[in-house]
């Protein structure tokens, strides 16, 4: 049965430098599929690969049913394109890049065939990434470390968890072991 395999973890965690290393290992026979994200952000920002919608474009969408998850995070609102139900329908997994505080409206939208990744970063390399982003002040650092802090506190659903405290390769590594595994054998350990 294919699956959703939900990557979530704070903003500095890696997620989207993850995704694009493992995109490069995946052998195109694999029929694993990575979902972008449609963002109300534009879309050279930030190193995701995203679609860039307004927020009347992303109203519209989501008015018309398109969107079988959406959020609204940091300012923006995020949300999963219906081609990630089709792509499931066709039996391929799929991967997201999720969020920590929806994830039960993505387990109510797709029960057992979602698959919960943590990706975890400890706290001081967590501050250290988000800093050289020069994106955010101290104190605006200081509440995403909080509140990832009570996210990842607040998660219920058993899920995987892969650290990305050093070199990448290590949990992109860890990443293609969890697929691969998912698809030889189609249930979670």
């Amino acid at each position: 049965m294919a699956k959703i395999i939900y990557l979530m973890g704070p903003s500095g965690s890696g997620k989207d430098s993850i995704i694009s290393a493992l995109k490069q290992q995946l052998h195109p026979e694999s029929g694993l599929m990575i979902a972008h994200r449609y963002i109300t952000r534009d879309w050279q920002a930030g190193g995701e690969n995203h679609v860039e919608l307004t927020d009347a474009e992303f109203a519209l969408r989501e008015s018309l049913g398109l969107f079988p998850l959406s959020w609204q995070a940091n300012g923006h609102r995020y949300g999963i394109g219906n081609e990630v139900d089709a792509w499931l329908h066709a039996n391929h997994s799929v991967i997201i890049n999720g969020s920590r505080q929806h994830l039960p409206e993505a387990i109510e939208h797709y029960g057992e065939q979602l698959v919960p990744v943590l990706i975890a970063v400890e706290e001081t390399v967590l501050r250290q990434r988000l800093s050289q982003r020069n994106r955010e002040s101290a104190a605006e650092i200081e509440a995403r470390i909080v509140r990832s802090r009570d996210y990842t506190e607040c998660l219920t659903k058993q899920f995987h968890r892969i650290e990305n405290n050093g070199h990448i390769d290590s949990a992109v590594e860890k990443l293609a072991v969890l697929v691969n595994l998912l698809s030889t054998n189609g249930q979670r350990r």
